[in-house]
């Protein structure tokens, strides 16, 4: 097992990178199965070519799905550690269509010490295969220190 980091042991700036995904249709419709989410602009060809946009768009929260922590490298060092997810908000900047490289990133940018242990502000973001940011937000987990683990 890999070593496992606790509270103590992020410091601001540390930076975590998810796989990158090329975006289907199939990522688009399983979405839309998933929540219910059935909306043609995101999958409708001839109904999207009369939006804004022109062609099918990705869902926001599909989107922002894929900055999740269990998806990251992060998961692997937080297995004893994380204990809840607190909140996450999310702005949308440009959209994403069939055939987009996603970038998934979370990068730490506050923390907080409790007793226990303490609150991990993370930035997380998408950007597409330009470098150019997609979706940019924040995660917020409550993670344990490593004297409340003992």
């Amino acid at each position: 097992m890999l070593e496992q980091k606790y509270f103590e042991d992020f410091s601001i700036g540390d930076r975590f990178e998810s796989p990158s995904k090329t975006l289907t249709d199939a990522h688009f419709m399983f979405f839309a199965g998933l929540t219910g989410d059935a909306h043609p602009m995101h999958y409708d060809v001839h109904f999207a070519a009369n939006t804004y946009f022109g062609k099918p768009t990705a869902h926001g929260l599909l989107l922002a799905s894929m900055t999740a922590l269990g998806a990251n490298e992060l998961q692997m060092y937080v297995h004893e550690s994380i204990v809840a997810f607190l909140s996450e908000t999310m702005a949308f900047k440009k959209p994403a269509f069939v055939g987009t490289t996603v970038h998934p990133y979370l990068e730490v940018t506050k923390l907080k010490p409790s007793s226990k242990g303490g609150i991990l502000t993370l930035r997380a973001w998408l950007e597409d295969q330009d470098g150019e940011v997609l979706v940019d937000g924040e995660h917020v987990y409550l993670v344990r220190s490593r004297s409340a683990a003992g």
